[in-house]
């Protein structure tokens, strides 16, 4: 594994990083400490100029190259989970239900390390343009900062970020070309009937019998309204009525997650669960409110920057280690909004066993953050030689 050996070098101080980072989590927009903390680190690097306040919180530091040459941007998150840490570290999380429970600790340290290293040797043309970025566990703050201007402001071409994954073999690299993480859409309904006595239903409009009936449609969508060869998810996760087991009541309420890649098949979708409320409403005699929202879009690489990232993460992880066509996942990432605003690759990095991400006894694998800082190096003395 051919691991920069400046970055290697101070592989502890990345330790010390993460672990600071760590015990003192911040949720969505909300990463001042956070933001502050990088923006310390980078002045000390020596960047060239750092770009604060973006989304809120955001930071996008600039390190000009050796000559002449495009802009290639790098991308960390920043934020936190509403969970209550249990991994007993004695760098766990100070704050009360928060946790660093999906490695954006680590990821933020990932980039740190590179900037470093980057900004100490500058082996390369053009600028990097180092994007950390706060909210992508819920608010987009992705598609915020691409809204605020970020590409074209500093003239970035293409970007990458990298995404630990604890369960897989440490140091594997793995992405495909096309979508590599679904969309991420919510539903609710509302279903109002008529409150009555269990013993006598007859004088109630139970909104019980519907809502089952609406969860069972749905899931005839998947199996007979789409092709079965276009992954679609639609999970009904909650439903909700009545306190008692002798009064019918008056309302109920379903919520649930659409996952898909394909726009039309997301359409179908939402078309279709729009009929199936309707039509039972009408059947059962309540009213029913659908309100579907539309949440992350399809996270979809770049087959040409697929490519390149995969040629760059072999020389890092070496050959065996890099699966460029893997499958894609279900799960959702605004990253997405920086792929639909620039070419660009997401790639995930294994980090061995342990608990899963959003797990509350998850931790991030600090011997991994060398790799991902040597691979974010990599591509941008690749993108642009001296």
């Amino acid at each position: 594994m051919a691991i920069i050996n400046r970055i290697a070098a101070y592989a502890d101080d990345m330790k010390t990083w993460r672990r600071h980072l760590h015990a003192h989590p911040e949720l969505q927009f909300d990463c001042h400490q956070t933001a502050a903390f990088v923006a310390e680190k980078l002045r000390a690097f020596g960047v060239d100029t750092i770009h604060e306040g973006i989304a809120q919180t955001g930071i996008v530091a600039i390190i000009e190259g050796n000559g002449d040459g495009p802009t290639i941007g790098l991308r960390a998150d920043m934020d936190a989970l509403p969970i209550e840490e249990m991994t007993g570290a004695e760098y766990a999380s100070t704050v009360p239900g928060k946790m660093h429970a999906c490695g954006h600790d680590g990821h933020t340290t990932m980039l740190l390390g590179a900037a470093k290293y980057l900004a100490e040797t500058r082996n390369f043309k053009g600028r990097v343009a180092l994007i950390f970025q706060p909210a992508e566990e819920a608010g987009g703050g992705a598609g915020v900062m691409v809204e605020e201007g970020i590409m074209d402001t500093f003239d970035i071409t293409r970007v990458f970020a990298i995404h630990n994954v604890p369960g897989h073999d440490f140091g594997r690299v793995f992405t495909t070309p096309g979508p590599i993480m679904a969309s991420a859409d919510t539903f609710t309904i509302d279903i109002e009937g008529k409150g009555g006595h269990g013993a006598y239903p007859h004088y109630a409009i139970d909104p019980i019998p519907p809502a089952i009936a609406i969860a069972q449609g749905f899931s005839t969508i998947v199996s007979r309204n789409h092709r079965s060869l276009d992954d679609l998810v639609i999970s009904v996760t909650q439903i909700h009525s009545g306190s008692i087991d002798n009064v019918i009541p008056a309302t109920a309420y379903l919520n649930g997650t659409i996952r898909t890649f394909d726009p039309d098949v997301r359409a179908m979708a939402e078309r279709r669960m729009e009929e199936i409320v309707a039509g039972a409403a009408t059947s059962y005699g309540v009213t029913a409110q659908f309100t579907y929202v539309r949440g992350y879009p399809p996270t979809i690489n770049d087959a040409d920057q697929v490519d390149f990232a995969a040629e760059v993460a072999r020389g890092v992880a070496g050959p065996a280690m890099v699966d460029a066509t893997a499958s894609r996942e279900m799960g959702a990432e605004d990253f997405a909004y920086m792929l639909q605003a620039r070419p660009g690759a997401y790639m995930f990095l294994g980090t061995g066993e342990g608990a899963g991400l959003h797990h509350p006894e998850y931790d991030f694998n600090d011997d991994v953050a060398p790799i991902g800082a040597s691979i974010f190096a990599r591509l941008v003395e690749s993108a642009n030689p001296v």
